[in-house]
């Protein structure tokens, strides 16, 4: 009888001696971390001091502005859906273009209102109702005007009077459903031809149009028989922009944009630049016991897989790319809505977590005492969170946030704590108006910019109290089509990136466990590097940074001339700088005098501007 192999159980012992001692280097690491305190880094920008919304009108140059007025762009608009639609969606994009601009209802236009006018944007479904002033128009953009039709009008009486103008050779009177979107790689920055950006709810939102050659087309749907979505066509001394795309919703806010910046020879306007990463329910405190994903992949508990390979994965990610991680921090999970509130005394992991976080040069803010929104007993959840509870009191609710703010501040006694993320993105009135009347130190808010349910929506702005609306544009790691659209609007259309997501979507079907953490982490990681790729000279930002820029974007305001050999931008409300895209269509720009141009297109350019002047000569002439 042969002897049975001690090998096996030898290597069994060895595996548990290496994973014993595993877990003593992770264990000392943990204690280690508690004894260390960072110091808040040195940030890329620092926080401008409270402006009065007095103070703020008393500088600004209005953008929206009265009949007596110079304007740039006059928006004429049809009382149907669509036109109200396109009118709640084209004032806030030419608002924060800061384009000055006047609004006419479509059967009160008249041909006076385009005396000193440079462009005009059309949301007018019946171009019957303009009647013969249409044709008029036509002949303004030949004598050197700028028109966009921002959707396609209803295709027959004097459209077809028109359409040839617009280079169409033939419509036939049908509109198509757009599934989805390529475009031209010069159109849009990280808008790479091979990509297809596919749309939620499609509809028959597009005219089917087939083009003369001297169109140039910048999107098209995707399919056997391509749709032209958006083009540009000379026609006489002017342009005509037509915009065919015909979804009117804040996600789309970024294509509306670049079309309009396709009116004229150049154009400008201000961005954002910046980049943030927010991880809400971070540091927290960690989930107890199993997951059947992560048991089945790694082998481990929720507890250990988060501190190997969650956070493993994601500081090294912050690492590669220069992320700065903006941590919003959660004492319990407690429903507590009631004062006094329990100070949690199990730390260790908040300092692990932290610490690491602002070595990296991240960023510490409130998310809450508990997962419980600032609301009042007065607010209609309405079904949609059936474990959430009201706060008794506005005392409560200020006790609860100063109970938050006290252990957050005993954790990282040199962090300067100035960004609030509501949970679940819910804020009420009451909730905020504690936030800017009570905690003057909480500079910056970070919800969310598309609408939806309870939602807090924001834009990106300074408001009137002073608090700066930070809006997360995309959230999640699965990084759906819609995800992937929205973000590369919002590079168009302010520069910005900013994403949050949670630990424990890892945990959550809806959130994307079914996929596992590998292909999870796999589609944020590829994302982090389209948008680097995409916009390397976007900043990488933690929250307080970006509620920086966006003080330094919302407060400027922009007087724009164009000569032939140069373009002219003069600002108000300058700080030390702004940052611009800059749209070239017919000529190549050289350089800007006291400003930083970088080429990011063919026809699209980053400016940095470090004074309230700045020239951009132009080279006439491609």
């Amino acid at each position: 009888m042969k002897k049975k192999r001690k090998f096996p159980v030898l290597r069994f012992l060895d595996m548990q001696m290496t994973f014993a001692i595993f877990l003593a280097l992770a264990a000392s690491l943990l204690v280690m971390q508690q004894n260390v305190i960072y110091e808040s880094e040195s940030r890329v920008l620092e926080l401008l001091p409270t402006m009065t919304a007095q103070g703020k009108e008393q500088e600004a140059i209005p953008v929206s502005v009265s009949e007596a007025e110079g304007i740039e762009c006059l928006f004429v608009w049809e009382d149907d859906d669509s036109g109200r639609m396109g009118l709640e969606e084209m004032e806030a994009i030419l608002g924060q273009m800061r384009v000055p601009h006047r609004c006419v209802q479509a059967d009160h236009f008249e041909l006076s209102d385009l005396e000193g006018c440079k462009k005009v944007v059309l949301a007018v479904s019946q171009l019957g109702v303009l009647g013969e002033k249409i044709l008029d128009l036509m002949d303004w953009v030949e004598d050197g005007g700028n028109l966009m039709f921002l959707y396609a009008p209803d295709m027959e009486g004097i459209f077809t009077l028109i359409e040839g103008k617009l280079g169409i050779v033939a419509s036939g009177g049908k509109r198509t459903v757009v599934e989805g979107i390529t475009f031209d790689e010069n159109f849009l920055v990280g808008g790479e031809e091979e990509t297809v950006y596919k749309i939620e709810d499609p509809f028959e939102s597009s005219m089917a149009a087939a083009l003369t050659e001297d169109c140039r087309v910048y999107a098209w749907s995707i399919g056997d028989s391509p749709t032209p979505l958006v083009w540009r066509k000379k026609l006489g001394s002017g342009t005509v922009v037509v915009d065919n795309l015909g979804f009117l919703n804040k996600a789309y806010r970024g294509i509306h944009c670049a079309a309009y910046s396709l009116m004229g020879d150049v154009f400008a306007w201000p961005v954002i630049n910046g980049a943030a990463f927010y991880l809400d329910d971070f540091p927290s405190p960690v989930p107890e016991g199993n997951s059947t994903r992560v048991t089945e992949d790694y082998g481990m508990s929720i507890r250990d897989f988060y501190t190997q390979v969650w956070w493993n994965d994601m500081y090294n990610l912050a690492e590669k790319y220069g992320i700065r991680y903006t941590g919003m921090v959660i004492e319990n999970y407690s429903d507590e809505v009631r004062a006094p509130f329990e100070r949690n005394d199990d730390v260790s992991r908040y300092q692990y977590f932290g610490n690491m976080l602002l070595g990296q040069g991240g960023e510490i803010g409130l998310h809450g005492y508990n997962h419980m929104p600032l609301v009042l007993r007065n607010f209609d959840y309405m079904g949609l969170y059936d474990s959430y509870r009201q706060w008794e009191s506005s005392e409560d609710m200020e006790a609860g946030l100063r109970e938050l703010l006290d252990f957050s501040k005993e954790l990282y006694p040199n962090e300067k704590i100035q960004v609030y993320v509501p949970p679940s993105n819910v804020l009420s009135e009451e909730g905020r108006r504690l936030l800017a009347e009570k905690f003057p130190n909480i500079r910056a808010i970070a919800s969310t910019y598309l609408p939806g349910g309870l939602i807090y929506e924001q834009e990106f702005e300074e408001a009137e109290d002073g608090i700066i609306e930070t809006p997360r544009t995309i959230s999640g790691y699965i990084m759906d089509d819609f995800s992937r659209l929205v973000a590369l609007s919002e590079l168009n259309f302010h520069f910005v990136s900013s994403y949050f997501a949670h630990p424990d979507d890892v945990l959550d079907e809806d959130r994307g466990a079914d996929l596992g953490w590998e292909e999870m982490f796999g589609r944020f990681s590829g994302y982090v590097e389209w948008l680097c790729d995409s916009a390397p000279e976007i900043r990488m930002l933690t929250g307080s940074e970006l509620a920086a820029a966006v003080q330094r974007y919302d407060r400027v305001e922009i007087c724009r001339s164009s000569e032939e050999e140069e373009y002219l931008l003069e600002l108000d409300g300058f700080a030390d700088e702004v940052w611009m895209l800059v749209r070239a269509n017919e000529t190549t720009l050289e350089a800007a005098g006291d400003g930083i141009l970088t080429q990011l297109t063919d026809s699209l350019y980053l400016l940095k501007v470090d004074a309230p002047r700045v020239t951009i000569k132009k080279k006439v002439g491609k």
